[in-house]
């Protein structure tokens, strides 16, 4: 996935679409324009109808499987992709920056933070490559991801995933902070920051 790729993409749909449309890019495409380079040929992406009718819908679906045919990238998209996960991704609607814009779509990205909190869900080695590249580039502190993330947990329905979410944060402050942050990085206190933030006051809380 490239940025040239996400913008042959959109440049399709938009001139297929005629309507305003806000789109808020996750997963692969959101990780290029952050900093990523991995090699991915689909793009996720939540939609925002300005004015919603069946009719809309379906012309903007119609849109984006021209995108799909002309360009070979595959495409994930949804009203509301905080259902994707079982961890939540809270209020991510407020979260993004704009990117770009072609014809009446708006293109956001998703917050680096919230963005991650999929791929510390999955916590797959292609997730962790992202997330040590993008965390660099965007500068993202540690305590702000433990905030995020420790609200994320924390209004998520209650399930085995909640377990494994906290297993992988603290994981990843403990495996990969340091080549993030710098040797000066102490884990101990973000996982503090996490616990706190999620509502749990120790590790056996």
């Amino acid at each position: 996935m490239t940025k040239g790729q996400i913008g042959q993409f959109f440049t399709i749909v938009g001139a297929e679409f005629h309507k305003s449309a806000r789109i808020i890019l996750t997963g692969a495409a959101a990780g290029t324009i952050m900093g990523s380079t991995r090699p991915s040929l689909d793009i996720d992406f939540g939609i925002e109808l300005r004015k919603f009718s069946r009719e809309n819908w379906q012309k903007l679906e119609s849109a984006i499987q021209k995108a799909i045919e002309k360009t070979g990238i595959q495409a994930n998209y949804a009203e509301d992709i905080d259902r994707w996960g079982m961890i939540t991704l809270h209020d991510y609607r407020r979260r993004v920056t704009l990117y770009k814009k072609y014809g009446k779509l708006s293109i956001y990205v998703l917050d680096p933070a919230y963005w991650s909190i999929g791929k510390m869900t999955r916590f797959l080695d292609p997730d962790i490559q992202d997330m040590l590249l993008v965390f660099r580039k965007q500068k993202v502190p540690p305590g702000r991801l433990a905030r995020v993330w420790g609200n994320a947990l924390r209004e998520s329905p209650r399930s085995i995933f909640l377990t494994r979410f906290r297993s992988q944060v603290e994981a990843f402050y403990l495996t990969y902070g340091k080549k993030i942050w710098g040797k000066d990085f102490d884990p101990s206190r973000s996982i503090g920051q996490f616990y706190s933030a999620s509502g749990i006051e120790t590790e056996n809380g």
